[in-house]
């Protein structure tokens, strides 16, 4: 179970919507209407009940984020600790201590103002002093933004943080960046711990929970540390320090014996022996990971000295590779059994001990003497035994079937069929096939009739009754050969002819732009060519004003065109009406736009995630009586 649960901490508003909440629910909880006619006692209390509900409203929600944040000199020492890493101890203790004077200067406001408002003679001064009051209070509330902020941004990150129970049975993965750490978790537990091939991909603590000799453990995988001084440590190689210092787990110091992670074997153990003090009243293993890539066998001299003086000093020392699995499941064996027997250890040296060893008692009873009491069975029971055997022999099954054939046995059902006649029971079956019987559709003599047909066409074939040459063809037959070949020949020529063939004629791309007949008779004038009689001559911009005058009506006087872009664009219709012949056909067309839309519109509807804006004018902001001027301080 949990020792704390930090997701239950409430969410801390900033001071603008705490301001807002809170004045908003003064005006929906208390009354609106008050008029100056009134006796002064009613209006002073209208007034009063204010203050004080706005004061009530500001201390239960101040003193509910007091509460919810953990004090420091409460909780367990490794979330103090942790705490202070990550948070800064002093600037949390201020945010909350700077919470709890704002508190208390609001309680001290609403009180004066209280004491104040029994002196007033009018509703207006009455509603000043309430105005004054909801003022200071909201001005209080407003330097305390910076605080605020501060407190809900740990409060999101004691959120994320992993549930570690320091007192349950842990085991602790450190060493250096990239050595497999969180590797080995991925494979011993649930956890999926991001990999990847370079040093800090674990930033902060990470948990996983596994089972072994039926009880729960956790394993945690802490952030890489270097080997400096503890003053030059950065926040997240802290985290890996404040768990070894705190927790009750077996150690489990990971050691790369193939260097791919950066750092030399002796740079491994001068980090061990630097945070080595730490390790102590631990049950400590040395993970020797990556032997897939080298063994300690592999490695050299001077690198062997270092896991045998380990070794020499009563670690162990196992070698793993969490890419194959080798010897994981050694490690986590070994390391729970030895931190088993170490809380069992500490348990016996404590003084509780004695209290429960004294409330037990364990009986081991002594032989009494040296005669032999065999069991005994009555009479009785062996005579009805006797009388449930029988003579006749065991029925074989199946199974004793099976065992003594081995190999050859087939099951054979058909066996236990109850028939009339026994000799029928391994009949075929006929096979039906829409309601007729194959077997009557199948000649048994069908293999002999086909062997006598092979024979057959096989003495024919000797005989040459199939060689078939050009000699024995008769005159008649080579004509109508030679006349398919010609007829062949005169179909190929006409497809060559018709591909040929050009049939539309010269092709103006549509980019080419036309040329006015006087333009062209300038220039072929100009170079010699008589261009005089040629009325009857077919010019494009002839031919398309002679088409025009039938198809286009004659347009209404209007305007000239101011520009040229502006003249070529009047002649042109919108596109929702070009195309289309008449008013019947526009309407038609529109039908049919507003149909295909339909689809696409169902889809759009107002869903459940939609937001939607249930009471645009709230009676409780809007209701009552008012005068001229703001309504900024509702």
């Amino acid at each position: 179970m949990a020792l704390y649960n930090f997701k239950k901490i409430m969410v801390v508003p900033t001071a603008k919507d705490f301001i807002d909440i809170t004045l908003s629910k003064t005006q929906r909880k208390t009354p609106t209407v008050i008029h100056k006619h009134y006796q002064i006692h009613r209006i002073r209390h209208f007034y009063m009940r204010k203050v004080k509900f706005t004061q009530q409203s500001y201390h239960d929600r101040l003193t509910q984020i007091l509460t919810d944040f953990p004090k420091l000199d409460d909780i367990h020492p490794f979330y103090a600790d942790l705490m202070n890493v990550l948070y800064d101890k002093d600037h949390y203790k201020l945010a909350l201590g700077q919470i709890n004077i704002a508190k208390n200067l609001i309680d001290n406001v609403a009180k004066d103002y209280v004491r104040l408002m029994k002196y007033g003679d009018s509703l207006y001064r009455c509603k000043q002093l309430k105005r004054a009051a909801l003022g200071r209070m909201c001005t209080i509330l407003k330097r305390q933004k910076s605080s605020l902020e501060y407190l809900e941004q740990v409060r999101q990150h004691l959120s994320r943080l992993p549930t570690i129970d320091p007192n349950t049975r842990t085991l602790l993965l450190c060493g250096y960046p990239n050595v497999g750490k969180s590797s080995f978790i991925n494979k011993v537990t649930r956890a999926d711990v991001d990999v990847q091939p370079y040093a800090f991909t674990t930033k902060s603590l990470f948990v996983g929970h596994m089972d072994h000799r039926y009880l729960r453990w956790q394993v945690v995988d802490t952030p890489g540390i270097l080997d400096h001084p503890l003053e030059d440590r950065n926040t997240i190689e802290m985290q890996a320090i404040t768990a070894l210092a705190h927790l009750r787990a077996a150690v489990l110091y990971v050691m790369d014996t193939s260097e791919q992670c950066g750092h030399t074997l002796q740079e491994q153990l001068e980090l061990f022996n630097n945070i080595r003090p730490l390790f102590a009243n631990k049950p400590l293993i040395v993970v020797a990971n990556k032997c897939d890539v080298k063994k300690i066998i592999e490695l050299s001299e001077e690198n062997q000295k270092i896991f045998a003086d380990l070794s020499a000093e009563g670690i162990p020392v196992i070698e793993t590779s969490t890419l194959t699995e080798e010897g994981v499941m050694q490690v986590k064996t070994e390391a729970c059994d030895r931190l088993l027997a170490h809380r069992v250890d500490n348990k016996m040296k404590g003084k509780k001990v004695h209290d429960i060893l004294n409330r037990l008692h364990l009986a081991m009873p002594t032989k009494r003497d040296e005669k032999e009491r065999p069991p005994f069975i009555p009479e009785k029971a062996l005579i009805r035994k006797r009388a449930m055997e029988v003579d006749a022999p065991k029925r074989k099954l199946e199974r004793d079937l099976e065992m003594e054939l081995g190999d050859d046995y087939i099951l054979d059902l058909q066996k236990y069929w109850d028939l009339m006649n026994e000799d029928e029971k391994h009949d075929k079956i006929p096979e039906v096939w829409e309601g007729h019987n194959i077997a009557d559709y199948i000649d048994p003599d069908i293999m002999k009739k086909l062997e006598e047909l092979e024979k057959e066409e096989e003495l024919k074939e000797r005989a040459g009754e199939y060689n078939s040459d050009d000699e024995s063809e008769d005159e008649e037959m080579q004509e109508i050969r030679i006349l398919a070949k010609q007829i062949r020949e005169k179909k190929h020529l006409m497809v060559v002819e018709s591909k040929e063939k050009d049939v539309h004629g010269p092709r103006m791309p549509r980019t080419a732009t036309k040329i006015e007949r006087k333009t062209l008779e300038k220039e072929m004038g100009g170079l010699g060519l008589d261009m005089s009689n040629k009325d009857d001559s077919h010019y494009a911009q002839q031919a398309r004003r002679s088409r025009s005058v039938t198809r286009k009506r004659k347009r209404e006087a209007s305007a000239p065109p101011t520009s040229k872009t502006r003249s070529q664009s009047a002649s042109r219709p919108p596109r929702d009406q070009s195309g289309l012949r008449d008013a019947k056909m526009v309407k038609k067309t529109k039908k049919m736009m507003k149909n295909s839309q339909k689809g696409m519109n169902r889809q759009g509807k107002k869903g459940e995630a939609d937001r939607h804006v249930f009471d645009l004018k709230p009676k409780h902001l809007l209701a009552g009586k008012r005068k001229s001027g703001t309504t900024d301080r509702r």
